[in-house]
């Protein structure tokens, strides 16, 4: 069992932007102090539900902060960046990390970012598996690689860096490297993992197809997520893909995790806080055409992640864990540790999960 938090830098009622992204720093330092697995940072642009608006960005920071945890985005959003530019950036994390980051990316949704970033709707509803399938081109550890036409025609160029280089020895520029690399469980000349996040059944078979594991949402619950396993399993069988490949597929499951020492006072804590910022941040939303889109009630959503996730004593919240690890399969965890909003709860919080919790699990 691999426990990690999810950052969305979010920004509560009252707050400013540097005290969400300071939360946010303080909480992946504290991850790796706590000893958790990874940290995976959402991207988002023009609205307080998250301030960060480059994952890639930030977990290049990070990165350098950091020795152990492994840092992924969750996710870059495909449809508003070039693939190219994205991969270059992501080979370069690779290598200088120690391959310690993953590349987590998605489609996003139909917000004003595609009018402002210039590609369109059409970026989002029909353009998302080609710029997959040049993202993964681009990092197949190909010398060259060329557009394939369409939004992406470009002459025949050169992959610098090489994202399947062999990492320098102990003696090279980057002496901390092999390590990393060992505690990463990353072979040396393999490239940056890549994660897909999945929300409907073309997401998940798309996933599947290329032999990606998924990011499955922090809002669906056991059943959907099995649901949704079971789905890239089959497809993934279908498309030629091996048992072995099936069987070591190392899918992320998003959630909520508050840890106090009585259920009530852990629910009570999110109850207070998340439906001013979900409310906050959700209306923020601008769709690029007008369309209108139904957003969650703020408290009921917040009593479902309640329901749903380790919410509770670090009993229950390992519990809870296992429970979703035995039903779907699904071993690694993106957990959202800040929603209480405050930093001081936030760190402590992450201590809890990795000293009172991740010992039950191992």
């Amino acid at each position: 069992m691999r426990l990690g938090t999810f950052v969305l830098a979010a920004q509560f009622p009252g707050q400013g932007h540097g005290e969400a992204l300071h939360r946010a720093l303080r909480s992946v330092e504290m991850a790796e102090e706590a000893g958790l697995d990874s940290a995976w940072l959402a991207e988002h642009h023009f609205v307080p539900y998250g301030t960060c608006p480059s994952a890639i960005t930030l977990a290049a920071l990070l990165l350098g902060r950091t020795r152990r945890i492994r840092v992924g985005t969750a996710v870059s959003v495909l449809p508003t960046a070039h693939p190219v530019a994205l991969g270059e950036q992501a080979a370069l994390l690779h290598l200088t990390s120690g391959g310690r980051f993953s590349l987590g990316v998605g489609r996003g949704g139909p917000w004003v970012d595609l009018e402002v970033f210039g590609t369109g709707v059409e970026a989002y509803e029909k353009g998302f598996p080609d710029s997959l399938d040049l993202l993964l081109r681009w990092l197949s550890g190909a010398p060259r690689v060329s557009g394939p036409g369409g939004r992406f025609t470009f002459r025949d160029v050169a992959v610098v860096p090489l994202p399947q280089e062999e990492l320098p020895t102990a003696t090279g520029p980057f002496p901390d490297l092999p390590a990393a690399l060992e505690r990463s469980g990353s072979p040396a000349t393999a490239g940056p993992e890549v994660v897909v996040a999945c929300t409907s059944p073309s997401s998940v078979r798309l996933a599947a197809a290329r032999g990606l594991p998924m990011l499955l949402g922090m809002h669906v619950d056991d059943e959907e997520k099995a649901e949704m396993v079971a789905l890239w399993n089959r497809h993934a069988r279908a498309t030629g893909r091996t048992t072995d490949e099936l069987a070591h597929a190392a899918h992320v499951s998003a959630g909520v995790v508050q840890i106090a020492d009585r259920r009530a006072e852990a629910a009570e804590t999110l109850t207070k806080a998340m439906p001013g910022w979900l409310k906050h941040g959700l209306d923020a939303h601008v769709t690029v055409d007008g369309r209108r889109r139904a957003m969650r009630d703020p408290l009921r959503y917040t009593e479902l992640l309640c329901g749903i996730h380790p919410v509770g004593t670090p009993q229950v919240c390992a519990d809870r864990l296992a429970a979703t690890s035995e039903r779907t399969g699904i071993t690694r965890f993106a957990l959202l540790v800040e929603g209480s909003g405050d930093l001081t709860t936030t760190e402590e919080n992450v201590r809890r999960l990795g000293l009172e919790v991740l010992p039950q699990l191992k």
